[in-house]
């Protein structure tokens, strides 16, 4: 039996080399690291309301099972208290970053970070 397992070849590292550069492309052309400015809250399918993520402020909205506590401070939010069973939302901890989501299923309140361009979203795809 012959041994088909050698020193890579130009092709090879052509391929290598290839699939490196395109990686490193695709990562810097859809990865999106922009810090959001703007919050949307979201109650069902109702706009609550949008509000700038450059203050600090205490959000309370009611839903179906009682009040979810919304912190923002200086550039980010996050759920401080949730009626739901889990606490998903509020282990999530701070988003900062555009196109970042924090969602109580149970309660109906989502939290949605929005920035100077939109991102691409694959839930909305």
């Amino acid at each position: 039996m012959t041994k088909l397992i050698g020193k890579p070849l130009l092709g090879d590292w052509l391929v290598i080399i290839a699939s490196i550069i395109t990686i490193i492309f695709l990562f810097k052309t859809l990865w999106s690291n922009e810090a959001a400015s703007q919050l949307k809250i979201r109650q069902g399918d109702t706009v609550i309301g949008s509000y700038d993520l450059n203050q600090t402020r205490e959000l309370h909205i009611h839903g179906p099972l009682g009040d979810s506590h919304i912190s923002i401070e200086q550039g980010k939010v996050r759920f401080k208290q949730s009626p739901c069973h889990n606490q998903y939302c509020v282990h999530q901890g701070w988003l900062s970053r555009a196109g970042q989501v924090a969602i109580c299923l149970p309660n109906q309140v989502s939290l949605q970070l929005i920035g100077e361009k939109k991102p691409y979203d694959s839930l909305n795809y």
